[in-house]
This record gives C-alpha cells, structure tokens and sequence, in this order.
C-alpha cells in the first residue's frame, strides 16, 4: 500500500495530510473525463510547500508530474505513477494599477473577468479559454488573435532544483501554443500581467461577443479537450478534418464533433484508448486526403 510508503510521510511533512490524496482518479481533473489514478494527489497551500514537494521527489528519485486544469490534456487510463501535484489551492488575483498578478492555479478566465471589473484591457482574449494561468503560460495559450505573450510581463517559477526564480516574459520563449516551460522543468507559480485603463462597456461588450462566438461554435455539451491540433501553415486544421469527411467519425465513445471538427468529444463513455485511436486515424486521414500533417496540440501523459 502506498499510504506505507516512505514517500507518503514525507509528503505529510511537507504538504500535511488533508493535502494528499492516495489513488485519485485523474478524471476529476480533465476535461475530457478521462484518465487512471494518481499513487499520491497532492495540494500544496503556500510556494514553500511546492518546494518541499519537489525536494521529496528529488531526493527519493520520484517521479514527479505537475498538473494544471487539464483542459489541454489527455491522460491514459493506466493513470501516472508517482506524485501529481495540482496548484488549484494557489488561486489569488490581486490588481494595482496597471498590472494583474494571478497564482498559477487561478483560471485564466477568471484573470480575464477580474480584469473587466478593474476595468483594464488586454485579456480579452482569455474569456473563453478553460485552463489556469500556469498552463496558459506552459503553452502560451490565445484565442480570437490574442494570446499570452502580447501581455505577459513576468512570471515566478521555481526549477527543477526547487529553487524561486522571476523570470521576464522574454526569458520564457514564448511562441504559437509553446514555451521553454516544459523542456526546462519550469513550475510556474505566479504570473505578472501589465494591461492597460480601457472603458468598462468596450471590454464588457467584446468579452461578450468572444463568449457568444465559443458558445455558439463549439461543442461545450461534452466533454472534450478543445481544439486537438494545431493550425498547420496555410490551412485550418478543422477545415482539413470537415474536408476529410471525418465529422461525425466515432472510436468506442470518442467522437469528432458535428458541431466544430477541430474537436473530438466524449460523447458515450470514452476511455483514453479511444480519444487517442481517433486522433491518430484523424492524422492519417489527414495526410493520405491533403498530405498536411496535423501536429497535436493536446498533451497525451500517463500510463497504457
């Protein structure tokens, strides 16, 4: 039993015990419903016991995974062995002046809808985006022409040493849906935003408009991961996929979407095997039909 484990002290010493969780099913925590257990869930409240989280992996040589909303993510249903450490207890916003500083575990919508009522511009963008501020800067994410990078400042990470560090947006390398987060090992702990005084009515009635657009194009009536690849050059990927004769295509319960063909949904119980075999004939057909391969936006982590 895990909860015998040297390793499950440990983490009491540095998270305390209502902070860790023993076997959670991953699936609570993706957005497609999807994924195995977790041997050891943990919590962390403060940037000090994410550190002393990462000691414990370190110096006992376990695998370590960090886990943000899991909106842009599959994970296998053999589940992840080790420590997965989710950061949704460090959730604070806090404004000054210009600037938004949001914890990593902090939606990004909600950075977004703080900003409006502080009446500042340049998130926008993020009113329909579902993930939290870490994994927005993991992946630099955007939608409708924005994206992280045009507001970012700076970011507090700690490395794979466990060591505090602030970091300049330049210093993240920061470019279409990627950065040097995850090569370097980078846990992002908070983001520094600067924005700019706009008029309350301007931001409201664009973040309303973007919310109409999301609502009214994609499949939000299931579970899915949002949009599975990213835009190859010169093309669209959703309208290589609707050219495909692929909407509507279904794996066990995964199905490309009728509503937006840039999404596979959990339509009827899917399991990970499923979303994955889907996503790979989608590739395929892909290729055979337009010779354009569809890179994966979407993380596949975890166990077979």
């Amino acid at each position: 039993m895990v909860s015998n484990h040297p390793i499950y002290e440990k983490l009491i010493e540095a998270v305390t015990e209502p902070n860790i969780t023993i076997n959670k099913p991953l699936k609570e925590y993706t957005y497609t419903r999807l994924g195995g257990n977790a041997d050891y869930f943990v919590t962390p409240e403060t940037y000090e016991q994410v550190q002393q989280v990462l000691k414990v992996a370190n110096e006992h040589d376990v695998k370590f995974t960090l886990l943000g909303n899991g909106s842009n993510l599959i994970i296998r249903d053999g589940g992840i062995r080790g420590i997965v450490m989710n950061l949704k207890k460090l959730n604070n916003i806090t404004v000054k002046h210009t600037t938004l500083v949001a914890q990593s575990g902090a939606r990004i919508i909600d950075a977004s809808r703080k900003a409006l009522h502080e009446t500042l511009t340049g998130l926008e963008f993020a009113c329909g985006i579902p993930g939290s501020v870490g994994g927005a800067l993991f992946m630099n994410a955007g939608a409708y022409g924005g994206e992280i990078k045009d507001c970012l400042q700076s970011a507090v990470i700690v490395d794979r040493d466990g060591k505090l560090h602030t970091l300049r947006a330049e210093e993240l390398d920061l470019e279409y849906r990627s950065s040097n987060i995850p090569e370097r090992g980078y846990i992002v702990l908070e983001a520094t935003f600067h924005l700019s005084v706009g008029i309350h009515e301007h931001i409201k009635e664009k973040m309303d408009d973007l919310t109409f657009q999301r609502e009214s194009k994609q499949p939000l009536e299931y579970p899915s991961c949002g949009s599975v690849f990213k835009r190859p050059p010169g093309y669209f990927a959703g309208k290589l996929i609707q050219d495909s004769d692929l909407q509507g295509v279904q794996i066990g319960g995964a199905q490309v979407s009728t509503k937006h063909a840039g999404f596979i949904v959990n339509k009827d119980g899917a399991s990970a095997e499923d979303y994955i075999a889907l996503i790979e004939h989608v590739q395929a057909v892909v290729k055979e039909k337009f010779g354009v391969t569809l890179e994966r936006e979407v993380r596949i982590i975890g166990e077979e």
